[in-house]
Order: C-alpha cells, then structure tokens, then sequence
C-alpha cells in the first residue's frame, strides 16, 4: 500500500550523518577519558540544539531534501507553483478553484486527511479542475513536531490512504503542520515514497487580516522557480468578514501574468 513512484530507500542527510558520528565520539571520549563527561554532554546538547533549531526552521534542508524553490530545469521555464493549506473549506475552496480557473492557473492544495474525509466531492472536484491534492497529515495536529516515529507515521499513512482512496491518486508531496518537524520525518516520508515541500514566500493568510501586507509579501520581487503558500482552511477573515485569499488571490495571479510567470503543481514540476 505505500509504495509510490518516489519510494526509495533512505539515506541520511550529511547533518543527520554527522550528528549521529558525534554521538559515538562522544560516548568513545568519555569511555576512555571519564573525566571528558562534561565536555561530551556539552557537545551532544550543542548537537540537539541544532536539531531541534533545524525542525523549527520550515525551509531547512539539514534534515533531508526538502523543496523551497521549484527544480531549476522547471524554473527556467518561467514556472512557480501556488500551494493552498488546510483544506479543503466548502465555504472557501469552491471560490479559490473558480479564481484559478479565471486565470488559467494551477495550484497545489495540502489537504488534511480528516477534511478531505469529511469533504469527498470537494476533494475530488480539486483534481477535476486540473490541480493537485496533496498530504498536509491526518489531523493538522499542532504538536506534529513532537511526535515519536510510529505516531508521526500513523499521521501521514492516515492522510495517504484517505485522500488516495477518496480521490484515486495517492499523494507525492507531503507539508508538515506549520512546516514544523523532527528527525523523525525524512526516513517516513522516504518509504511512503513522499516529497517535502515547504515553500519561497508566505504572507501569513491565516493569522493576518491586511490584504495589503500579505499580497506585498507574496508578491514582493517575483521570481521563477517561487513557491507560494496560502490558505483556504483556516484562512483569516478581512474585517468585512471576507476570506483573505479571496482578496489577496486575484492580486497574486495578475502580477503573475503580468510577469509572464506561469503557476503549475509540485507534480508538474516534478515530471
């Protein structure tokens, strides 16, 4: 059931690698050295520090491959991608597909399992439009970060076989909650055959209400090969009670057009 085109067997990142090496230097210092303890300790919480920083930093690589920017053969061809979170929202997403259509765009939707359960034909009309629906984990949890292996496994095997079996394609790119993970990470998303994808620019749409402030942070300096992130679950309101992105969206894609840039999926672009 997990295998997927991307399925392959792990390698650890080079960070990972040298964490681990540092972690037997220092258990071999203070086996021969007993007196070194404290200086082993210090480097070993100076080492997890650095994990735990790495995990708190969405666009980190030290972790494991992890997509910021699109592949630079697809850059080159004047591509971006727009990823939309935590759908699907029957109340949001239907207006965000119907904008997109008006501007011939694509765009990468990382739903959560347990909406997408909820929301089936929503979730199938995403693909029906031409877009992707990819695995944003089973239940958004906030402490996604802080899990153990099984349970963090448990999280995004929930959301594959849900948003596989609902929509008959099984995702290739997986988001963490928040952007935040732990080492844990890299080695699952490897054997269920999952891409990280993090993204370039993010304008905050679900915590902040100034159109303004978030299309300037999108849309500041467009460049090929960007990935853009918003939200259709959990988006802020305006103070009209309006959706964000449904203000902030036509803006985005009009700039994109007028800088003869084109939007894809992650799929496109992994192909």
């Amino acid at each position: 059931m997990d295998q997927s085109p991307l399925a392959a067997r792990w390698t650890p990142a080079p960070f990972l690698l040298g964490s681990g090496a540092l972690h037997l230097a220092a258990a071999a210092a203070v086996a021969i050295r007993p007196h070194w303890w404290p200086y082993a300790l210090e480097a070993v919480l100076a080492n997890h520090a650095l994990l735990a920083a790495a995990g708190l930093w969405p666009r980190s690589t030290w972790l494991g491959s992890n997509w910021t920017r699109l592949p630079l053969a697809v850059a080159q061809k004047s591509c971006v991608a727009l990823t939309i979170d935590d759908g699907p929202e029957p109340l949001v997403t239907p207006r965000v597909l119907d904008l997109l259509d008006e501007y011939g765009a694509k765009a990468t939707f990382f739903g959560i399992g347990e909406r997408v359960e909820q929301y089936p034909q929503l979730a199938r009309e995403i693909l029906h439009r031409g877009h992707a629906l990819e695995n944003h984990s089973h239940r958004h949890l906030h402490y996604f970060s802080l899990l153990g292996p099984r349970r963090m496994r448990q999280e995004i095997h929930r959301a594959q076989q849900a948003i596989g079996t609902i929509t008959g394609q099984r995702p290739l790119f997986f988001r963490a909650p928040a952007g935040l993970r732990n080492p844990w990470l890299d080695p699952i998303l490897s054997r269920l055959g999952l891409q990280l994808a993090s993204w370039t620019r993010r304008g905050f749409d679900s915590v902040n209400s100034d159109v303004d402030s978030v299309f300037d942070r999108l849309a500041r300096g467009l460049q090929a090969g960007d990935i853009f992130l918003l939200h259709d679950g959990h988006a802020a309101r305006t103070r009209a009670g309006v959706p964000v992105i449904f203000a902030v969206l036509p803006r985005l894609l009009a700039a994109l057009s007028a800088a003869g840039l084109k939007s894809i999926t992650l799929r496109e672009a992994l192909a």
